[in-house]
């Protein structure tokens, strides 16, 4: 038997380096990430909310781990995580009305999503070290 051996190369897959993610895609995965992250940060809450209802002594020492610069920063990234699937499921929200479904305009909200998370979580945690007198 012959052995038919192929002429022509095969087209190649786009790779990383070659293939750039919309931001709509990639706002899509953050969105499936944030909700993952935010069963992480509901146990967080539960924490506080059990330790609160146990004792003073324990709500101190849960306290002190929250108001650690650890604590805080996942608690930065729990408040970011929260913004941004909020702000996510109101831009499906749009979506689900018919608007905003043309590639350039849901481009728009993806950067708005991305944008809106980060301004509205630093203006949250503003305003509680406001509201602390920090």
């Amino acid at each position: 038997m012959s052995k038919a051996t192929a002429t022509r190369g095969r087209p190649l897959s786009p790779h990383l380096t070659v293939y750039r993610w919309p931001v709509t895609m990639t706002v899509s995965i953050l969105h499936r990430v944030t909700g993952g992250a935010l069963y992480f940060g509901t146990l967080l809450v539960a924490w506080w909310l059990i330790a609160a209802a146990t004792s003073q002594s324990y709500f101190d020492f849960v306290n002190v781990i929250y108001g650690s610069w650890l604590g805080r920063l996942v608690l930065f990234g729990y408040t970011w995580a929260l913004v941004h699937h909020m702000l996510g499921g109101l831009r499906h929200l749009i979506w689900d009305t018919g608007a905003g479904l043309e590639k350039h305009r849901a481009s728009r909200l993806a950067w708005a999503n991305i944008a809106g998370s980060v301004v509205l979580t630093v203006l949250i945690w503003i305003a509680g070290y406001a509201a602390r007198g920090f």
